[in-house]
């Protein structure tokens, strides 16, 4: 039971940090597809928030605002990952492309051209790239949840604090990493500006001279490719 000094430091506690939940949701929504609502991403931290104000433990070695961070950050994801926004033939159809992908990849020796994966799937050029747009709005999420993929459910992430848990957080980044920069050069760029420089799918748009919807086919294609690479790689 809490004292009634701990029930106000609590909630001196809840109104310090509630702004950091905010900022951390405007953060995500803009890289995201605009069916996610602000309040519900500001709910789901808010959530993160109070777990992390009733696991803290001193005595870990890190600070509160370092914990709380990662308590908010990885409740919005948590949140983002359970919508399962994608119908079943799309997500299997998701799956035919990156089968193609690594079929083509691994008798090439080299990163499929776009021309090269319609043509294994037996489609036209625009069929293809409209099923890219189609799967894309499922992979429209942070740098983490692409670390995060290959999880089994239940896995709380959050608490990796382990030095083992570090270690193989640290190799499987390494591993997107290295995934990352063997993409084609315009995929490259755009994984770069989305999940490190944090522009949105028009501003990159603006960089690449092509329209937002292709950023989406582009980035889809991309994602494709680094899963295919992710799970060959163990």
């Amino acid at each position: 039971m809490y004292t009634a000094r701990g029930k106000i430091e609590q909630n001196d506690l809840l109104d310090q940090y509630l702004p950091l939940v905010r900022r951390q949701a405007l953060s995500l929504q803009v890289r995201l597809p605009a069916s996610i609502e602000l309040d519900d991403l500001i709910q789901a931290g808010t959530v993160g928030l109070l777990e992390a104000m009733g696991r803290f433990d001193a005595g870990q070695g890190a600070s509160f605002a370092t914990f709380a961070s990662q308590r908010i950050r990885g409740a919005m994801l948590d949140e983002l990952r359970s919508r399962d926004w994608l119908p079943r033939s799309v997500r299997r159809n998701a799956r035919a492309v990156d089968e193609a992908v690594r079929s083509l990849e691994q008798r090439l020796g080299r990163a499929a051209e776009e021309t090269e994966i319609a043509a294994e799937l037996d489609m036209e050029l625009e069929n293809y790239r409209q099923l890219l747009s189609d799967t894309n709005s499922g992979h429209l999420l942070p740098f983490e949840a692409l670390l995060d993929e290959g999880l089994e459910p239940g896995v709380d992430n959050a608490e990796a604090d382990r030095p083992f848990d570090e270690l193989i957080d640290q190799q499987r980044r390494d591993r997107l990493i290295a995934g990352i920069e063997a993409l084609p050069e315009r995929e490259k760029l755009l994984m770069a500006l989305y999940y490190q420089e944090e522009l949105n799918l028009k501003e990159i748009g603006a960089v690449l001279g092509v329209t937002e919807s292709r950023v989406c086919q582009l980035h889809s294609q991309a994602v494709s490719r680094l899963r295919t690479r992710l799970r060959a790689d163990g």
